[in-house]
């Protein structure tokens, strides 16, 4: 299977799903735990759920693996992006501390060496191709990294998760401006809770691609799943609820665009 999915847009802005993908290959289906089976820190449907930035315009960019092959908002090197509880580029725990594996039936060095070479550089590759072509057309481009993730989840934060976690890397991915406008968007509604740059500020291809000093911006948003599907199996897509969020999301899309 190919690494991701892409579709070049007419606008300043490529969309990024790293973590929609469900694709596993031969040897982590058969390792898998019974509790991972299910894919549990999928960020589900996703690419429905954004279906209208194409119709917009923008270049799109979806995973096809299963972040439990190999997780492509990490580092190459593995290195922890987050002093609290996370996961790592080969996750050995769910979000719960549930292992992925079974004993014994991780993949192997040598296997998860092809999983970088073949599914996490081929992304990143066209992350900073698509970038580069963007930019030179506009004189500047615009990234933003869709995520999703349980509402509650206590080995990672506290309580319930806000709604909406828009991500900056405390402000160094972007320029003020955007984070201003952003954080203006979301205090004018009342419908959803957000907070800016909280637990979820933004993962390595927020950090990595946010350029503002040569014109290159990210946005990172980790949406609460409360908010358009079931969170427990077999995470049922909600239209009731998705139709809700949609048109905020949407203003979020086009108030990036303003930058």
């Amino acid at each position: 299977m190919k690494p991701f999915e892409f579709t070049q847009g007419t606008l300043p802005l490529l969309f990024s799903a790293p973590h929609a993908g469900t694709a596993l290959t031969p040897e982590v289906e058969k390792g898998l735990s019974g509790e991972a089976k299910g894919l549990p820190d999928t960020d589900w449907h996703i690419p429905q759920l954004y279906d209208f930035v194409r119709e917009m315009g923008a270049s799109v960019l979806v995973a096809n693996y299963s972040r439990f092959v190999i997780d492509l908002n990490r580092p190459p090197d593995n290195e922890a992006l987050y002093t609290t509880a996370t996961t790592g580029l080969y996750p050995e725990t769910l979000f719960d501390g549930t292992p992925t594996f079974k004993p014994g039936m991780t993949p192997t060095d040598a296997q998860r060496q092809g999983y970088l070479e073949t599914i996490w550089t081929p992304y990143h590759d066209k992350i900073q191709q698509e970038l580069a072509r963007i930019k030179q057309q506009f004189g500047y481009a615009l990234l933003f990294d869709a995520h999703s993730i349980a509402s509650v989840i206590p080995r990672l934060f506290d309580g319930k998760l806000p709604d909406l976690n828009l991500g900056t890397n405390g402000g160094l991915s972007c320029t003020p401006a955007i984070t201003e406008k952003l954080t203006d968007l979301c205090a004018a509604q009342s419908d959803f809770s957000w907070v800016m740059n909280g637990r979820f500020k933004g993962g390595y291809i927020t950090r990595a691609y946010g350029k503002p000093q040569e014109d290159q911006h990210a946005v990172q948003l980790e949406l609460a799943q409360v908010n358009y599907m079931d969170e427990t199996p077999p995470f049922n897509w909600r239209e009731d609820r998705a139709a809700s969020l949609q048109p905020l999301l949407k203003k979020i899309i086009e108030t990036i665009l303003q930058r």
